[in-house]
């Protein structure tokens, strides 16, 4: 069984979100589930729907003035470092690293979304964005500034706790 399943406590009411953050659990599952031999296409596969996932959230963030030196990117940047680091580290036959990678991802995951993306979603909302054209519908709604930092009230309405990546890194 996979150390990370799927729960409608990751549920954002972002659909292009959720979808998103639904497929990353089951292509993570799919790397812990794999054999030797198939390790490596499974990680590839997660990392590069990892690089998209992040790179649409931090598109979102530039486009309703979360800035790309907010912690959110900082974040995904990188996570997404270290992952290809697994990458090339795997490629040179350190499976057990791999492995290792996709037990800390399962524990960082839940935590990055329930803070970190809950709070992107409810900015999202808030300033009626659409993520799938990219309108937004109540531009009035838009921090005056882009959003720096981490945590407390410059990230989000609710003062989540600052993260760490560094289980994985």
């Amino acid at each position: 069984m996979p150390a990370l399943q799927w729960s409608e406590d990751f549920v954002l009411d972002l659909a292009p979100m959720d979808t998103t953050h639904q497929e990353f659990v089951e292509l993570l599952a799919t790397v812990e589930d794999a054999s030797d031999g198939a390790l490596m296409h499974a990680w590839q596969h997660l990392v590069e729907h990892t690089d998209d996932h992040f790179s649409r959230e931090d598109r979102w963030m530039v486009d309703t003035r979360f800035s790309s030196s907010n912690c959110h990117t900082m974040q995904h940047k990188i996570v997404l470092q270290v992952m290809q680091q697994g990458l090339e580290r795997g490629r040179d036959g350190d499976l057990a690293m791999v492995r290792q990678m996709a037990k800390e991802l399962a524990v960082w995951f839940p935590q990055h979304a329930q803070a970190m993306d809950a709070a992107l979603a409810a900015h999202l909302h808030r300033v009626g964005y659409d993520p799938v054209t990219g309108a937004i519908h109540t531009p009035q709604a838009l921090p005056l500034d882009a959003i720096h930092g981490c945590a407390g009230d410059s990230c989000s309405d609710a003062q989540a706790p600052a993260e760490t990546v560094t289980a994985i890194a």
